[in-house]
């Protein structure tokens, strides 16, 4: 909304994609579908982006690559020139991984860079003890707030107990969660952990279940805290790699269930439902699921690449391709499900953000 701050626009609940990397055909940054791609977003009604997470290739932070600083620094800017053309301001949030060195290093250049939050990523201390895992948050959110991450083991997260989301949320740095570990149980663990603190108005909660947006987002969660006493919450919006692409269709989304829209007609949660169920098996051709999710990037490449926003699927790691058989699945779902798809919506601009 105009006028309104970063940390309330977070609180009230936003579409925030993940952000991937444009490259050329030599693997280098092509800047100018970069600063596309965000232009994209934002036209798009997006609230946010997050950009140096694992949508936008970890590898990016590799010293062959070293994009980055480069890649946070064009997003920042080219969120900063259309805050000022719109007047609305924009949630930033950086990907922030590695050791407590690198992770100091990544939070205190993402601040420096005008970003709001680091999305804690913690799969490079897969063998910490939970009071080590929390000493390394407390040092990170000296840098910059936090948006704590539960990212599912398959793509690089590891299992984090309920124990450690109770000791996590007392930082009084943590602004959010992103929760992603694509698991209904491992999700309650955060939600309890919120719940139990007390501090509900104080930390968003924001959906990462690429396998169940609309689930998540209708859910109202009822937390027993007290005897007798639920706490209710609800995810207030997504930070999503599904939400990379077709991100119209996403605002769209989260303004239908914020408003009740559904739930007010005949038959609206059924009809709410059955689109969930379309969007789990979009994801599940673009994202790769049948092969572990290892054709994810290049899946969600090759929906910008059909929509002309890249020119190719290229990653970094030129062994990074689409899975046998994945490109026939994307083709099926986009097919089958074309209102799934905001094709016209980019056709229409598309010369503008490539300007």
């Amino acid at each position: 909304m105009r006028g309104e701050g970063w940390r309330a626009a977070l609180r009230r609940g936003v579409v925030i994609p993940a952000h991937p990397l444009a490259l050329t055909a030599a693997r280098k940054l092509d800047e100018r579908r970069q600063r596309a791609l965000t232009r994209y977003y934002l036209d798009a009604g997006a609230g946010g982006v997050a950009v140096g997470v694992h949508t936008t290739q970890f590898a990016i932070r590799e010293p062959r690559f070293g994009l980055y600083r480069p890649v946070l620094e064009l997003a920042s800017e080219t969120v900063r020139e259309w805050e000022a053309r719109r007047g609305r301001r924009i949630v930033r949030v950086a990907g922030v991984i590695g050791r407590t060195a690198q992770a100091v290093r990544e939070a205190s250049l993402a601040r420096e860079l005008g970003y709001d939050l680091a999305l804690l990523g913690l799969g490079a201390l897969a063998r910490a003890t939970d009071t080590q895992l929390i000493a390394h948050a407390r040092a990170v959110a000296r840098e910059i707030p936090l948006m704590g991450f539960y990212l599912q083991p398959a793509v690089g997260g590891r299992k984090l107990s309920y124990r450690f989301w109770r000791r996590f949320v007392e930082l009084d740095n943590v602004l959010a969660i992103k929760i992603a570990p694509f698991n209904r149980y491992d999700t309650w663990d955060v939600v309890r952990a919120v719940a139990d603190s007390g501090r509900r108005d104080q930390i968003a909660l924001y959906t990462g279940n690429d396998d169940s947006i609309v689930v998540d987002l209708l859910t109202e969660y009822r937390a027993p805290a007290l005897p007798g006493n639920a706490v209710r919450l609800r995810m207030v919006g997504g930070l999503l790699g599904h939400w990379a692409f077709w991100t119209r269709r996403a605002v769209t989304l989260l303004e239908a269930v914020r408003s009740d829209r559904w739930i007010r007609r005949g038959g609206g949660m059924a009809i709410a439902l059955s689109l969930g169920a379309q969007i789990t098996d979009a994801n599940g051709a673009i994202f790769d699921a049948a092969n572990g999710f290892r054709g994810c990037i290049p899946g969600i490449h090759e929906v910008l690449r059909h929509q002309g926003l890249l020119r190719g699927r290229w990653c970094l790691d030129r062994q990074e391709e689409l899975s046998p058989g994945q490109l026939q699945q994307i083709e099926r779902v986009r097919r089958t499900y074309p209102h799934l798809a905001d094709d016209e919506f980019v056709r229409e601009r598309l010369e503008g953000w490539l300007r």
